[in-house]
């Protein structure tokens, strides 16, 4: 094991008292969540879609506990995701086992990342068998990026798995190209939602293209609210004993679902009940100033580290890296503690890129307009998740 991965795993052993820690004012906080006082169940109307959606959802992608999912379904929560790809697949199979009996009650959405129509209908019915249902409420398009990327063929495929009453609703995701993704979809009458990154740290063009998406009727879900998460930022590091106890993963979740008019619900991880409880508190707590100085900071500690997808380093690298893929990639394991799926997604990379050892060049030609350190954190992806 080399001692970048041996770091990780140290590093990951302290994920569970960070996020303990954290909220320790509370001596249950699995209990807080039942307190109607502290839990004000807010539903917003996905888009023209009609579907009744909760404010807060929850994101499966990293949540290995299905008792985690069946008890955020028994405390009210409406929205679930997850994606074909998740675990290998593992991850619908624990979805559908732990929202069984609830399937009418919530809404339901899974993802295909193949790149054609006939790949796409095939995951489809890989994902109605191991989630146990014989229709998704709604079917997206993974991790596009550009238009084309949204090709004729898929969205063909879409259609058809409407018209044979697979999917209610169509729909994309995309973690970055938003400002001229987001339009495109806007206007396309094929699709019903859009599922995007969306955090304190993006571009106001991110914004102003979902309220684009939102006035077109469509159905607006967010993403990666978070802003990387990173619970797990080692001990020692100056930024620890800010981060465990500053508030700011409800402020930044907070701040994505302050505009009811263009945010309908959104999927944060939750990967404990702790988390669970905390993530639901922010419905009838709207974002304020506290918020705002409390995102302040936190933007300056986690500079160095998140990247905001702006898409200025695209082309950049002389080797040709997929940089802000490859940071994205790097967060789930230093920010959601997730060292599998980070390498997974590393390993499913070209092997042109698999292979580059950014050590060996003399200088690096990206430079981050953020402050991303970004040949630190593309050694440490190339030290942490190549074989």
């Amino acid at each position: 094991m080399s001692s970048s991965r041996r770091n990780f795993l140290v590093a990951g052993i302290g994920l569970p008292a960070l996020a303990s820690a954290s909220r320790s004012a509370d001596p249950e906080p699995q209990t807080r969540a039942r307190r109607s006082s502290d839990v004000q169940f807010e539903y917003r109307i996905l888009g023209k879609t009609g579907l009744k959606v909760t404010a807060v959802g929850m994101g499966c992608m990293v949540t290995s506990d299905g008792s985690v999912v069946e008890r955020a379904a028994d405390m009210g929560i409406t929205y679930f995701d997850t994606a074909r790809g998740y675990s290998g697949g593992n991850n619908e199979r624990m979805v559908g086992a732990a929202l069984k009996g609830k399937r009418n009650s919530i809404t339901l959405s899974s993802k295909s990342h193949s790149a054609t129509g006939k790949e796409a209908l095939n995951d489809l019915d890989t994902s109605l068998k191991e989630l146990g249902t014989d229709h998704l409420d709604i079917w997206y398009l993974h991790a596009k990026t550009k238009p084309e990327e949204v090709t004729d063929d898929l969205i063909e495929a879409q259609q058809t798995a409407k018209k044979a009453g697979k999917i209610r609703f169509a729909g994309v995701s995309t973690h970055a190209g938003q400002p001229t993704l987001v339009p495109w979809l806007a206007k396309n009458p094929n699709i019903d939602v859009v599922l995007s990154a969306y955090n304190f740290t993006l571009e106001p063009a991110v914004t102003t293209a979902l309220e684009q998406a939102a006035a077109a009727g469509k159905g607006v879900v967010a993403m990666k609210v978070m802003a990387g998460g990173f619970r797990t930022i080692k001990p020692g590091d100056p930024a620890y004993a800010k981060l465990k106890q500053d508030g700011g993963l409800l402020a930044a979740l907070k701040w994505a679902m302050r505009n009811p008019k263009v945010v309908n619900t959104t999927i944060p991880s939750i990967t404990d009940n702790d988390q669970l409880a905390e993530n639901l508190t922010a419905m009838g707590h709207p974002y304020g100033a506290a918020e705002e100085k409390l995102l302040a900071e936190r933007l300056e500690l986690i500079r160095p580290l998140y990247c905001r997808t702006c898409g200025q380093c695209d082309g950049a690298c002389r080797q040709g890296l997929p940089v802000a893929d490859m940071l994205r990639i790097l967060t789930y394991a230093d920010g959601y503690g997730q060292f599998a799926l980070g390498r997974e997604r590393f390993l499913e990379l070209a092997p042109e890129h698999t292979s580059v050892k950014c050590g060996d060049c003399p200088s690096c030609t990206v430079q981050c307009p953020h402050g991303v350190k970004v040949v630190e954190r593309l050694i440490r992806a190339q030290e942490l998740f190549a074989c």
